[in-house]
């Protein structure tokens, strides 16, 4: 057994086990290949793996999410879901909706007591926190562009779980800081539990989840709706509080959304529409940055940091105002990205001090922040598709409830609804009405899987996890490539900031530069360092071809190539 080497971003890092390597690779460049980029090494290679057997980007992205069920399970999942979006070779561009749904017996009111008081618990862990699953119907609505048969796709996903594979040391720890949620929030033994600690270079052996995905090679999407494996998960919800229905996994499907398409500097970028606000608020960032045309300043200098920050800013304010899910609500994102609406909200920039939040929003609705733990997935192949995901459960583990005898954690989605106006969720949020729980509706997200394209060829594949810092991190990469005319590996590595209008913080990394804090604490400005923002997966095609992927030195992110 060797030790995992944790070395510089460029660098390969390879883990031995009985039966699997890990060869953690953090940069690329090739010409007319296809490459795979994700938060695991071994589910890049499950992707570039289809691609090497003729596969196309959609069906190396099928591939990476069932493996990532596997061997990421803290993100990965059957039991959560996501968002797609896409361009094939021929130019269509696709965005794909399977965020989970509020279960029928959902109420605006279930997380409250008899006194009207608010249990964050129920919402945040265990059964009652589940929304209806979406990730497997999403997979097979991606596998209309997709060129090999499910069967194959989710056999590198059967193999892991069945032969296991060596965790690293994050792995082991994450599993050991969350046993205890792990007995307390499940009634029958899990793999994920065991007498001793989790230490690198153990194998994790998933067998309930191996037959899990066995089921679903033979039965499809029904099975897991429909067949046994619902049959498990409708079990597992009357171990405890949980309401799922029969009918509620029966009538879930994935929505084929139009993709939010706008301009920044003879770019197209294309991006997820609500019930994401993450191409809301990427759009409204780059539009109102562009009056100060950042390509003036150096990355991450006072001058570029405070343009950002209270583009920012205002971008967070109109989130908690405005977003939710279109099929509840009024959709005013062509309102909210329209230059006349973003001119007049600009008004108010000052270079020469912070502009205080409460003059850009109201403060009832505060600090919009969700999970940190999702996981993106970027793919472009040979044939010019490309594909940007990005999927979660929630929280680590999300409920940190597995279904009995199927093997998959099940998500606690519910908690980003807001569960009661002024209540803070789990990660600090306080909605209001645009965002409050209804049966069947989609609770807000930040996931911004995003593609930029310059005359109608892929130039960016981009996206990261990371909650409420997902959008200002795809915001800051892009700029990065498009402003700062960095490369893919810089963009993506160089020390990140963010901001969500409340707190009135800014939150940088331990490593960002401290002139440019010191020059913004001048005027006004707060700051909180913090170990680390988001993973982001990248690709980048330059002029001359050549496709330069990079996976985030933030963690054990890898990219593989066909």
């Amino acid at each position: 057994m060797k030790k995992v080497l944790y070395a510089a971003f460029f660098l390969s890092i390879t883990v031995s086990a009985q039966y699997t390597d890990i060869n953690i690779i953090k940069e690329v460049k090739v010409q007319n290949k296809g490459v795979v980029v994700c938060a695991h090494p071994l589910a890049s290679e499950a992707g570039a793996q289809m691609l090497k057997q003729g596969g196309n980007a959609f069906d190396a992205v099928i591939a990476t999410q069932l493996a990532l069920a596997v061997v990421y399970p803290q993100a990965g999942n059957l039991g959560g879901g996501g968002f797609l979006v896409a361009t094939t070779a021929e130019g269509k561009k696709i965005a794909l909706d399977y965020r989970e749904t509020a279960p029928s017996k959902a109420s605006f009111d279930m997380y409250w007591d008899k006194k009207g008081n608010a249990n964050t618990d129920l919402s945040q862990y265990g059964r009652l926190a589940v929304g209806v699953p979406g990730s497997i119907s999403g997979m097979f609505e991606t596998l209309k562009y997709a060129k090999l048969p499910f069967s194959k796709l989710i056999e590198p996903a059967i193999a892991l779980a069945e032969k296991g594979f060596a965790i690293t040391e994050p792995e082991a720890t994450l599993l050991n800081t969350h046993k205890g949620d792990f007995l307390k929030n499940n009634k029958n033994k899990t793999v994920f539990v065991k007498d001793q600690d989790w230490k690198i270079g153990d194998l994790l052996i998933q067998k309930e989840l191996a037959e899990t995905l066995k089921r679903i090679q033979k039965g499809g999407e029904k099975e897991f709706y429909q067949g046994k494996t619902a049959d498990l998960i409708l079990a597992e919800m009357k171990l405890g509080n949980g309401i799922v229905q029969s009918q509620d996994l029966k009538n879930y499907k994935t929505k084929e959304r139009t993709p939010l398409v706008f301009d920044y500097k003879g770019h197209q970028i294309v991006a997820m529409p609500l019930p994401s606000s993450g191409g809301t608020l990427l759009a409204q960032m780059l539009k109102m940055a562009s009056y100060e045309d950042l390509s003036k300043y150096q990355q991450n200098s006072a001058e570029a940091v405070q343009i950002m920050v209270e583009a920012e800013r205002r971008a967070f304010a109109d989130r908690a105002e405005y977003m939710g899910d279109p099929d509840f609500i009024e959709d005013k994102t062509q309102m909210l990205i329209s230059d006349e609406y973003l001119k007049n909200r600009w008004k108010s920039y000052n270079p020469k001090q912070a502009t205080p939040s409460k003059d850009v929003g109201n403060i009832i609705n505060t600090n919009p922040k969700e999970s940190m733990q999702t996981t993106h997935i970027s793919i472009l192949d040979k044939f010019g598709n490309a594909v940007s995901v990005t999927t979660t459960l929630n929280g680590y583990y999300g409920s940190k409830t597995v279904v009995s005898g199927a093997g998959f954690f099940l998500n606690n989605e519910m908690d980003d609804f807001s569960i009661k106006p002024g209540v803070p969720n789990m990660f600090g949020a306080v909605g209001g009405e645009a965002n409050k729980i209804e049966p069947g509706k989609r609770m807000l997200s930040s996931m911004t899987p995003t593609l930029v394209l310059k005359d109608n060829k892929v130039k960016i594949v981009v996206g990261t996890p990371g909650g409420t810092t997902i959008p200002t991190s795809v915001f800051q990469a892009i700029v990065g490539v498009i402003d700062f005319k960095q490369n893919a590996n810089f963009s993506v590595n160089a020390p990140k900031f963010h901001h969500q209008w409340l707190p009135e913080i800014v939150k940088v990394e331990n490593n960002f530069p401290e002139t440019t804090i010191k020059a913004l604490e001048q005027k006004n400005y707060k700051f909180e360092k913090i170990k680390k923002i988001g993973k982001t997966e990248m690709i980048v095609v330059d002029d001359n071809k050549t496709i330069h992927a990079v996976a985030d030195g933030r963690g054990d992110d890898s990219v593989a190539v066909e």
